[in-house]
């Protein structure tokens, strides 16, 4: 491919050069290869150019003059990348209906129940996002939430081989900002919800909601939850199409008569002229936003409500999203991802609805990431359930202590008992050895994952398993590095 084809839709004048592959690292550089300079968050790309055509590359795209007689200087690499990127393997996002879900909690719940949406009428659907992406039912690994422009633009290339016409996607805040979709067009993007999480990446909620906010410069129609407190400033200036949804009466649609349950929900879902029943099998006044975003979303689309209703009924559940861990005991076990201070109460509230006896949680929180939701979290945790046992996270390079230190700063003055017990292991243990009757446990934090990563390394770590060995189910398997 020439140079001149790779960069189409990028303004300037470029050699003809043919290359045959495009990267961004420079150890992946070889003959024939475009080399493209990211400037990062902690390293520069540029200063690897040399390498790069030491390995063979013979196109630089850089920002700045590098005295190389190969280099194509652009303004902006990052924006290079993504289209180069695209080019190189057909542009095949657009032979494809994209979804985008934004937000910081509840993204890979509503990718999930619309993939069951769209695969009930009829579609074949990828799915791009957290825990894992997957072509149809092909499951491949996930490393970011949102990947970089290459392996996104390899992803779409394999969903249309695979005869796939719709990729619905999580797309994170860091991708937005980073540019990795740039040059996407999504047909619909749903916006969940904003609260605090990742401050130590944007400082300041205002650059976290203008990283969301450029997702919906890039779709034709915008589908938003109203009830969130950032929604209206987030709707402001936009040309798109908006379609907004929520539990009261201001919005395009809205969720009445809603009926909770400890392992389900339904409510009548309203519009002008419409009305339909709807009922999903999670509980959760989260569920009921979901849902409704994926109802709202996939009628946009042009999804006919029956698909729709049956979609969201017949999906069981996503793995660490209020996943119930079978016990075969008188007490129940919940595993979730809630890592954030909103995230932490939606579970507790929901679980505290249908509790019996006492609600224990069982949390920490990561290192090397945003430390000021450390204390919040606490506070969340001591008002909501009514024992508390603060652990490890993934404490990355930072002392666990330390991590739980923060916490605690929330739970001085704490009305019910708080456990800490740093060995997550341990921790989990000793949460099932005091369970009683009736007792509902929350597993907080980990969710999908199957690890934890320490100063020392990535251990294995599957809470399942703990749980399962906790009660002698199962022996759990070593501390395998991954």
């Amino acid at each position: 491919m020439l140079v001149k084809e790779l960069l189409n839709g990028y303004n300037g004048e470029f050699a003809d050069v043919d290359v045959e592959n495009v990267t961004c690292n420079s150890k992946s550089a070889r003959e024939n290869t475009a080399f493209v300079c990211i400037d990062g968050a902690s390293v520069d790309g540029h200063k690897f150019a040399p390498d790069a055509v030491e390995n063979g590359a013979s196109i630089i795209v850089c920002e700045r003059d590098l005295g190389l007689d190969n280099q194509i200087v652009v303004e902006d690499t990052r924006k290079a990348f993504a289209l180069m990127s695209s080019n190189f393997f057909g542009n095949p996002s657009k032979k494809l209906k994209l979804v985008g879900v934004t937000g910081t909690n509840g993204k890979t719940s509503v990718t999930y129940m619309l993939k069951s949406v769209l695969e009930r009428a009829g579609h074949k659907v990828g799915v791009i996002g957290t825990i894992q992406n997957m072509i149809g039912d092909k499951v491949v690994d996930s490393h970011n939430t949102t990947p970089g422009p290459y392996e996104l633009n390899e992803l779409f290339a394999k969903m249309v081989e695979d005869g796939c016409d719709y990729a619905v996607m999580e797309v994170s805040s860091h991708a937005l900002d980073q540019d990795r979709v740039y040059g996407l067009r999504f047909e619909v993007a749903i916006f969940t919800n904003l609260t605090q999480d990742h401050l130590d990446y944007h400082k300041t909620m205002d650059n976290y909601l203008a990283a969301k906010k450029k997702l919906f410069k890039m779709c034709n129609t915008a589908v938003i939850n109203k009830n969130d407190a950032y929604s209206e400033r987030l709707m402001e200036g936009l040309t798109c199409k908006i379609v907004t949804y929520s539990d009261m009466n201001d919005s395009t649609f809205s969720a009445k008569g809603i009926n909770y349950r400890p392992d389900s929900v339904s409510y009548e879902l309203v519009g002008d002229n419409f009305i339909n029943h709807i009922s999903v099998k999670t509980g959760g006044r989260f569920t009921v936003f979901n849902s409704m975003s994926v109802a709202v979303a996939a009628l946009e689309l042009g999804i006919d409500i029956s698909d729709i209703a049956e979609g969201l009924s017949s999906i069981k559940g996503v793995k660490g999203r209020a996943e119930v861990v079978p016990t075969g005991r008188d007490f129940t076990i919940i595993i979730d991802y809630a890592h954030t201070p909103d995230g932490l109460k939606n579970i507790l509230s929901t679980f505290k609805e249908c509790e019996k006896n006492r609600l224990i949680v069982l949390f920490g929180c990561g290192g090397d990431r945003d430390k000021t939701k450390r204390p919040i979290m606490g506070d969340i945790a001591v008002r909501n359930a009514d024992f508390v046992i603060v652990t490890s996270d993934n404490p990355r390079t930072e002392d666990p202590s330390q991590i739980i230190n923060d916490i605690l700063e929330g739970t001085e003055g704490a009305a019910v008992p708080v456990k800490v017990i740093e060995n997550r292991i341990e921790a989990i243990k000793y949460a099932v050895s005091i369970a009683q009757k009736d007792d509902i446990i929350v597993l907080a934090g980990k969710g999908h994952e199957t690890y934890q990563i320490l100063k020392s390394g990535t251990i294995h770590l599957d809470e399942r398993e703990v749980v399962a060995d906790a009660l002698g189910i199962t022996k759990k398997g070593g501390d395998n590095n991954e």
